[in-house]
């Protein structure tokens, strides 16, 4: 088996080797007959220039106001440089064969020809190179500044190079010729203005163009031609007429501008440079100007050297500049489409993650997870949500996230404030009873958290819950057992206290038992007396009774809202009664009205109870002081500061003063330091159980010696409490109202959020624009509250000078962020610098409108 695959290789060796000299010979008669036809093609292109420069020639020789100047490079070296940019640099022996034909046939002399062929080759190749490396080559007329490029770096040097060979030609040729500088200048012009023409008419017109742009291109040739005739040929003179004959026709070239402006309309540069070759050769036609070398140059070649120049220059620069926007439009179509395409994949990928993100949430069991857009809709839920509410989730999404709270909290605005407090902390924790969809309640806890984008904008919030009903009530039965464990050693503690209380109760019903009796032994002159006595002990026991009960906070209170210090003055009387002569009672009551909400009568058995505690303490006489003030989270007898406003009731004695070790027992029951009979030891434990039963707390500072100083702090009341029902909505239907101008939504809700705590009624717009428009339907508007940097055509300034043009008794306060913006603020207007509070507010507000509430409509 090996020895047959050995033979069949050496077989196979053999066959390749035979075949290899057949190869060679065949890829040689391919390389040979491709070399044929490129030299064929290469021949045919010489021809085909060589023609076409012999063309040219016999124009020259048929029409000579082609070449008015008469330079022996003919036609300009702009055909030279257009050939070689289109079929590379390797033709320019067509160059030359074609510039020799041109001059034989023109009857130059030999040395002037052969000249001009070095000249036509030298110039076309600087030409074609330059224009290569500096101006993008043919694509040089995409631009203004590729234009310019290719009209200083290509066209101007090969017109110097073609003018300096010409001359040169010209002097050899004639010994006797002197006016060299000259006829170089004017020929350069001249090979200038004719490559302007035609080397952009070449290059733009081998690009494939179709058969509406070659009509349209006639017909603004013919339009062109036409309007060169009758500006610059006298045939056309005679045939307007003798009126308009002595006009300054060539003003009438201005007329070029419509066949020009329909082509840049167009976006078409070849129907430009087509009127442009049309209008020149009409304008030509019409001068026929003819100048030999040395002499003077007159008007009609010095006109056609401007037209050429000037007219093919402008029109390439400002039809480039329509190409270019015509590009630029391209370009931005482009990129529109690949950003749609962008866009469409982006939403894909987030379509894609919304669901990745819903599976994943939809797994957690035991928690409804949320998210809420930046109003605090909901965008967004879990399937535990829907199984913990009891939603179906279309009826939930793009409801309010106080959908779920009791209705007491969603009128009270809770949902706002906890999104609000998770705005200002980052994330809030919350807990509380809110109610599914057949209205029962369930018990939550959880946390809200601000979603931020990378820039630290809000984006929306995300609320996680779990349901701890089960488990509240767990805790609620272990502390009911608590209780009832409490319960029980408190009544132990009744249970010892027991003795004190019956010795009080069993001398009270002794006086009333022993009265009793008397009545059947006295005679009715006694018993006025006896029912006297019979009276006062009932009162005894009635207030022991109501001292009992203070203390243990059982005692029903009616709470009524109260002016304190009127109060005081009433009790003036009373509180003198309850002290003894020699005794100066002082008082010390603020002006004004300071209002709280508590039981008239335990207010009063109070301040009795404390000015009898403070009459036994003095004896021998001395000052009781009762003041009130108004003050603002004091601190409790443990050092803890209350928050909010409170009222403040000092009662202050000169007497002997607490010992330090019982100050602590003052306010147990039944705790007395005075004799047997003297007290029940229930006063001050019925001041301290009222006090804390209406929300408040009491203080004692004592020095033996010196005397005692009792302060009771009671809760003020808010307005809402003062005013009746129908009060309220009288001072609502007539709250003033701020209209807020704020381009960031979010700064705008707290703003309006501050000013509706101060009893303010707003309306937002989020531009300068808006606001005006807001202003002009007559709509209610006490105050205008704007920022001062917001985008559009108008700030916060310009809103503000606006305003006091239109509506000058509307009053405008700025507010910003930024140094350099309230530095620019003119006289006269308020600003307000950011981050502020309510209190920062309020002072300007009031600066602007004064103290008492503004007028209603302001404009």
């Amino acid at each position: 088996m090996r020895h047959a695959n050995t033979g069949a290789q050496a077989l196979a060796s053999t066959d390749t080797a035979a075949q290899a000299p057949e190869k060679a010979a065949s890829q040689s008669a391919a390389a040979a007959w491709r070399r044929t036809r490129e030299l064929a093609l290469y021949a045919l292109k010489i021809v085909a220039i060589a023609a076409v420069y012999a063309a040219f020639a016999a124009l020259w020789r048929d029409a000579p106001w082609v070449n008015p100047t008469g330079a022996p490079i003919w036609p300009p070296s702009g055909l030279a440089i257009s050939i070689l940019l289109l079929a590379g640099n390797a033709l320019w022996p067509a160059i030359a064969v074609g510039a020799y034909l041109s001059c034989i046939m023109s009857g130059q002399a030999v040395l002037v020809s052969v000249l001009a062929v070095m000249g036509a080759v030298a110039a076309g190749l600087a030409g074609s190179l330059a224009a290569r490396r500096w101006a993008h080559g043919w694509k040089a007329f995409n631009s203004p500044a590729g234009v310019l490029k290719f009209v200083a770096l290509a066209i101007v040097p090969a017109a110097a190079i073609a003018a300096a060979a010409s001359v040169g030609g010209v002097g050899v040729a004639d010994p006797s010729f002197n006016a060299f500088g000259s006829t170089w200048l004017v020929w350069s012009f001249a090979d200038l203005g004719g490559s302007l023409v035609l080397a952009p008419l070449i290059l733009l017109w081998a690009r494939p163009a179709s058969r509406a742009i070659i009509v349209e291109s006639g017909l603004a040739a013919a339009v062109s031609l036409v309007v060169g005739f009758v500006a610059f040929s006298p045939v056309a003179g005679v045939l307007i007429g003798d009126k308009l004959a002595g006009l300054h026709r060539p003003l009438l070239g201005f007329l070029l501008l419509a066949p020009l402006t329909w082509a840049m309309l167009r976006n078409d540069q070849r129907i430009a440079v087509t009127c442009v070759l049309a209008f020149i050769d009409a304008a030509a036609l019409g001068l026929k100007p003819v100048w030999a070398a040395g002499e003077r140059i007159g008007d009609p070649i010095l006109l056609l050297l401007t037209l050429s120049i000037c007219v093919s220059l402008a029109t390439l620069v400002l039809t480039a500049a329509f190409a270019s926007r015509r590009d630029a439009y391209a370009r931005l179509g482009a990129a529109r489409d690949r950003l749609n395409d962008e866009l469409e994949q982006t939403l894909t990928a987030l379509d894609r993650a919304k669901h990745h993100f819903q599976a994943l949430v939809d797994d957690v069991a035991d928690h409804a997870v949320f998210v809420l857009d930046t109003a605090g809709r909901v965008a967004s839920w879990n399937n535990s949500a829907q199984r913990i509410t009891g939603h179906a989730q279309e009826e939930v999404l793009g409801k309010p996230f106080g959908i779920f709270y009791r209705p007491d909290e969603r009128r009270s605005g809770e949902a706002v404030r906890t999104l609000e407090l998770a705005i200002q902390k980052g994330k809030h924790e919350l807990e509380g009873w809110r109610m599914r969809k057949d209205g029962t309640p369930f018990f939550v806890t959880g946390v809200v958290s601000v979603i931020r984008n990378q820039k630290g904008d809000l984006i929306g919030f995300s609320s996680i819950m779990r349901d701890t009903t089960e488990r509240r009530d767990t805790q609620e039965k272990l502390v009911e057992a608590r209780e009832q464990l409490a319960m029980a050693q408190k009544m132990e503690a009744i249970g010892k206290l027991t003795g004190g209380i019956a010795h009080d109760f069993n001398n009270l019903l002794m006086i009333i038992g022993g009265n009793a009796q008397m009545f059947k032994r006295l005679l009715d002159p006694k018993l006025p007396r006896a029912i006297e006595a019979i009276q006062t002990a009932a009162k005894r026991g009635e207030t022991l009774t109501r001292q009992l009960l203070t203390f243990s906070r059982s005692q029903h209170l009616s709470p009524s809202v109260m002016d304190i210090a009127a109060v005081i003055r009433n009790m003036r009387p009373m509180i003198e009664s309850s002290l003894r002569g020699n005794i100066v009672y002082k008082e010390g009551v603020a002006p004004g009205t300071i209002k709280t909400k508590v039981d008239l009568a335990e207010l009063e058995l109070a301040i009795v109870n404390i000015a009898v505690n403070a009459r036994d303490a003095m004896p021998h006489g001395g000052t009781f002081t009762l003041s009130l003030a108004q003050v603002s989270e004091p601190q409790d007898a443990q050092g803890n500061r209350l928050e909010g406003g409170f009222a403040s009731i000092a009662f202050s004695d000169t007497g002997a003063g607490i010992p330090p070790n019982l100050l602590s027992k003052i306010f147990d029951p039944f705790f007395t330091t005075k004799e047997v009979g003297k007290g029940t030891g229930l006063g001050l434990s019925q001041v301290y159980g009222f006090v804390h039963q209406a929300g408040g707390t009491i203080k004692v500072d004592s020095r033996v010696g010196e005397g005692t100083t009792f302060t009771i702090y009671l809760p003020l009341c808010s307005e809402q409490e003062t005013a009746v029902t129908a009060a309220a909505a009288r001072i609502e239907s007539h709250r003033p109202r701020v209209l807020v101008v704020d381009d960031n939504p979010d700064v705008a809700q707290v703003t309006s959020s501050l000013f509706e705590q101060m009893g303010y009624d707003t309306s937002f717009r989020d531009s300068a624009e808006s606001a005006l428009q807001f202003l002009a339907q007559g709509k209610r508007t006490d105050l205008v509250f704007s920022d001062i940097v917001m985008p559009g055509s108008i700030d916060g300034i310009g809103l503000a000078k606006e305003i006091r043009v239109r509506y000058p008794g509307l009053p405008v306060v700025l507010s910003t962020g930024y140094t350099d913006s309230a530095q620019k603020v003119p006289d006269g207007l308020q600003v307000l610098r950011k981050p502020f509070d309510t209190d920062a507010l309020s002072r300007v507000i009031e600066s602007v409108l004064g103290a008492g509430e503004p007028s209603q409509l302001r404009h």
